[in-house]
């Protein structure tokens, strides 16, 4: 009956992520793979929720003071002028607020512009709905041209963002837009490396949405997890961005509560009506009693943002040590998100879903391959080979963990170090 099955499911296959974490739960080992938090939430936003239960907000609800409140961040942080009737869509996390952004707004042979690396939900959602991921090369450009008419078969030719600075080059940007380019993903700050887009860059992608009439979908989740005195910039505040940009983002990073499903979609008031009945058919609503804790979360005073931000980077800058003394490469400081890309010892033989393997079984550490989050739908050529080596050169490590945890984390690790302080596996 497997044949049942549509082209797109046969398509998504299981997170790496998810299985390695399954993996390490077994060797109970120390999770440094997915990005939530194992500490506790600030108590003043759980005994709101709290509170929210015992009152009996336990029904399918709308609340509009979140939609109020989300407007009113829009303004205070972009300048952006939202109405809170009709241009922001409460959904069941930031996942699937960016899911119903596809739905409503890419047909099948629409292209998709993403960057490499990036979050693997994106591309997961796009071939979803028949449209075409495409990275950003003329070479993939060409093929998509003789393929679009089968999305889920259509090549990709991987282009990244240019290590180690994972900048970006306006050239290939530029050369990636086509006359069926519906649509750019914009991820800042990134996962997986930490990185924020400058202004310059921002501007360049700006300026080619509104000479190319494309629409822009932006992931803000860790729009307050900025370091080192970075601030994010939404692309929705640059001049003609707002009436074709949503923007997606939720409560899970910035309050430490991933398991609450609420966020949200800002856009013109057409598509965040689109994304609001899209939502309504597929879970009809946010869980109602997290919603009206949304709300105290939402308030809390800038001191809490500015005490996030800075117990992050204690623990970005704990963890870039440990995995440089360790011998890991880190030619980037992540600027914001938490998560740090490390690359592999030069001297290390083991590629990184192999590395992670033995990283479980002899450290007892998981982490992330970064393969994953790269474009591995490259044609077998020798030149190809070659140019994507590197990326299977990267980990992804969470340090949004308690510090007892990133203190036994470097005690596992450090005891498979040898006479030179490298790290050994087997």
């Amino acid at each position: 009956m497997e044949v049942k099955l549509s082209r797109a499911a046969k398509k998504i296959t299981s997170s790496s992520i998810q299985e390695l974490s399954h993996l390490s739960q077994r060797c109970n080992a120390i999770n440094l793979a997915e990005g939530f938090p194992d500490f506790p939430a600030s108590p003043h936003i759980k005994n709101a929720a709290v509170s929210a239960i015992n009152s009996d907000f336990n029904q399918y609800r709308h609340v509009q003071g979140l939609c109020d409140h989300v407007a009113k961040m829009a303004k205070e942080m972009h300048g952006l002028d939202i109405d809170p009737l009709t241009d922001v869509a409460i959904c069941c996390g930031q996942s699937e607020a960016f899911a119903a952004a596809i739905f409503a707004t890419i047909d099948p042979g629409d292209e998709v512009i993403l960057f490499d690396p990036s979050y693997e939900t994106y591309e997961a959602c796009v071939t979803m709905v028949g449209g075409v991921p495409i990275s950003s090369t003329a070479f993939y450009v060409v093929l998509c041209h003789f393929c679009f008419w089968d999305p889920i078969m259509a090549l990709h030719i991987h282009v990244p963002l240019d290590p180690p600075q994972w900048t970006l080059d306006p050239s290939k940007l530029l050369r990636s837009f086509t006359d069926r380019t519906k649509a750019i993903v914009l991820n800042s700050p990134q996962n997986p490396t930490g990185k924020v887009f400058t202004k310059k860059e921002l501007e360049i992608i700006a300026g080619e949405c509104c000479r190319q009439n494309c629409l822009a979908l932006t992931d803000e989740v860790y729009e307050h997890i900025t370091y080192d005195n970075l601030k994010h910039i939404s692309l929705a505040s640059f001049p003609g961005m707002q009436e074709r940009t949503v923007i997606t983002s939720s409560l899970s990073k910035s309050f430490s509560v991933t398991g609450w499903r609420v966020g949200w979609a800002i856009a013109p008031a057409f598509l965040a009506d689109a994304i609001r009945n899209i939502h309504v058919k597929v879970t009809d609503s946010a869980p109602a009693p997290f919603q009206e804790a949304a709300l105290t979360a939402l308030r809390s005073p800038p001191e809490y943002f500015e005490s996030l931000r800075r117990d992050y980077q204690s623990k970005r800058d704990y963890m870039i040590k440990l995995l440089a003394e360790v011998g890991f490469k880190i030619d980037f400081i992540p600027q914001g998100s938490f998560f740090i890309f490390a690359e592999l010892p030069d001297n290390c033989p083991l590629l990184d879903v192999d590395f992670v393997k033995k990283l479980i079984l002899e450290a007892g550490v998981v982490a992330v391959p970064g393969q994953g989050f790269f474009n591995t739908n490259l044609p077998s050529t020798e030149g190809s080979n070659l140019s994507c080596f590197y990326q299977k050169r990267y980990i992804r490590f969470a340090f949004c963990k308690s510090d007892a945890t990133l203190t036994m984390a470097a005690e596992r690790l450090c005891k498979l170090l040898d006479a030179e302080g490298h790290l050994v596996l087997h």
